[in-house]
């Protein structure tokens, strides 16, 4: 029987990584989706600052996970709040209407 190890959550993480990555730049259409692509982002990152932490028997790095994953939230929660207000205001939440809003 096989066990998971490291590599296997390393690989986990840069898929993750790559799809939050292909979604950023292939979707520039959809805000939702783009903040949801940075969080597929920050996962990637905190499975592999966990597996590492385990991988070397330390603390360190999956303290840092809990802190990205707080700054997650408080993306998550702000970009949403945004992104509700300016559709409100504008009646739509397509990227290419945001540039309406530079000076």
């Amino acid at each position: 029987m096989m066990s998971v190890g490291l590599p296997h959550y390393l690989t986990l993480g840069a898929i993750l990584f790559s799809l939050g990555i292909f979604g950023i730049f292939l979707n520039r259409k959809n805000v939702i989706v783009i903040l949801m692509a940075i969080e597929l982002i920050l996962l990637a990152v905190n499975i592999n600052f966990v597996a590492f932490s385990h991988h070397l028997g330390d603390l360190t790095g999956q303290v840092f996970a809990l802190l990205v994953l707080t700054v997650a939230a408080a993306e998550a929660a702000i970009g949403l709040a945004i992104v509700v207000v300016y559709y409100r205001n504008r009646g739509t939440i397509a990227v290419e209407d945001i540039n309406v809003m530079k000076g």
